[in-house]
């Protein structure tokens, strides 16, 4: 991706605003057919602009994809650790986040639908996992005590309890996607969250005693 000017700032702005154009064009197009269906020269069609600027700043389509989505993913999936089974604040509502997750989902249905679904993309499903277990891991570590400072979310042991919820959550919601939301986001969290919450006591458990057994509470 290239800039040019004497002003940053500006080239900043004129940055922001092609890909909030080109994201925006993608999101429309997706909803009427399959990512896979859909060509530079369509966004770009849409969003207003030549071939040249989609080059410019994304490589293809699946690229452009992956950032029209994987930053509200990042937000949503921010706000995963609130699964904790007992909740500081007892008149919190914990599967709200859920409820946020799946409301998100559906709201770019069509979007989310292509990119997850068997002509999606591969690396918006794998960033997704990968989000999911490393926001996982963080909070049923920091839940069983281990000291914030030991917890890192940029060096994520291999972790298969959070790998499992990774990918059982996201089979939920890929599913939920590909048979057109039959049930709301709601009934989709309360649905989702008792799983959650069996599995994260059974993977909470096992963290205390690792982190009890750890030398110097590591």
């Amino acid at each position: 991706m290239t800039t040019t000017g004497q002003n940053p700032l500006a080239g900043d702005r004129r940055v922001r605003r092609t890909h909030a154009a080109l994201q925006g064009a993608l999101i429309k197009l997706v909803e009427e057919a399959e990512l896979g269906q859909i060509s530079v020269a369509d966004v770009a069609e849409q969003a207003g602009v030549n071939r040249t600027t989609f080059y410019d700043h994304y490589r293809d389509v699946h690229e452009l994809a992956e950032a029209a989505c994987t930053s509200t993913i990042d937000t949503l999936i921010e706000s995963l650790p609130v699964l904790d089974p007992a909740p500081a604040d007892p008149d919190a509502d914990p599967a709200r986040s859920l409820v946020a997750f799946f409301e998100n989902l559906a709201e770019h249905a069509g979007l989310y639908r292509s990119l997850l679904g068997p002509q999606g993309s591969a690396r918006v499903i794998d960033h997704i996992r990968s989000r999911i277990s490393t926001a996982v891991h963080v909070a049923v570590r920091l839940n069983a005590g281990a000291p914030p400072e030991n917890v890192a979310p940029t060096d994520i042991p291999h972790d298969v309890p959070a790998a499992f919820t990774a990918g059982a959550l996201l089979g939920v919601a890929t599913d939920w996607l590909q048979r057109d939301s039959p049930r709301t986001p709601t009934e989709m969290a309360e649905l989702t969250w008792p799983l959650l919450v069996s599995h994260h006591l059974a993977d909470a458990q096992h963290a205390k005693s690792f982190h009890a057994l750890a030398p110097d509470g590591a």
